[in-house]
């Protein structure tokens, strides 16, 4: 079944924005009386009923709120420095919200090979991928900030940091505790400095290994996030 997001939404009669309303009616070809679902983006879905089929203004009658199957007991954030190209940074955000994410906070360090970030870009992917891949809920994503501020603010949870480094031998999977907040920093190509780590460490982050091999940035975030769905996802 279709899905479409609408912030806001409730049970009654509701209308769409022009882009919504385009693509149902002129891409999928929707007509009045066909049944498709809406996601509010903060863990609810709704069952619709299309009664307007208007291209620019489509409205739809809402029932059956109900809470979507994405509701976790946990929070998962991811914190990135974006990467050079930006579709790699794309990918990440279309598959880390497959996967499940709650918040993806993009920062800016040493090594950084971008200190910008088009986040209105970003969240379009992100809406896109929420409803392809039918979640309730739509990650929070966070204007870029510097490393410094980042590991300085406050987080109830766990706090890793991801470092290629010879001393570091402990594994996110072995440390991270099932059913508990958590917040993975992952840096950029270049990896975090050694003055960064220490800054990390200083304040409460521990650093942790993803596996033996080499990872790109978007894909250490990836192994990162899908890590703790599965941790959190097993008996």
């Amino acid at each position: 079944m279709n899905v479409f997001y609408l912030p806001n939404a409730d049970v009654g009669i509701i209308s769409f924005p022009e882009d919504e309303s385009k693509h149902m009616i002129k891409v999928l070809r929707m007509r009045e009386g066909d049944a498709f679902c809406v996601t509010d983006g903060i863990g609810n879905f709704f069952d619709a009923e299309l009664i307007d089929a208007h291209p620019k203004r489509a409205s739809a009658q809402l029932t059956n709120k109900r809470k979507g199957y994405d509701n976790r007991n946990f929070k998962l954030s991811i914190a990135i420095a974006p990467t050079k190209l930006n579709e790699r940074t794309e990918w990440f955000l279309e598959k880390a919200t497959e996967i499940g994410i709650d918040e993806i906070i993009l920062f800016a360090s040493y090594h950084s090979e971008r200190r910008a970030a088009n986040v209105e870009r970003f969240k379009k992917i992100i809406i896109s991928a929420m409803k392809q891949s039918v979640k309730s809920k739509m990650p929070v994503i966070n204007d870029l900030i510097s490393f410094d501020k980042l590991v300085k603010q406050d987080f109830d949870g766990q706090k890793f940091i991801a470092w290629i480094d010879d001393d570091v031998n402990d594994n996110l999977c072995d440390l991270y505790k099932k059913n508990e907040n958590v917040l993975v920093l992952i840096g950029p190509e270049g990896d975090f400095s050694k003055e960064e780590v220490e800054l990390a460490k200083n304040n409460g982050f521990v650093p942790v290994s993803l596996g033996d091999a080499r990872l790109r940035t978007e894909t250490a975030a990836v192994v990162a996030c899908h890590t703790i769905q599965l941790l959190n996802q097993m008996k």
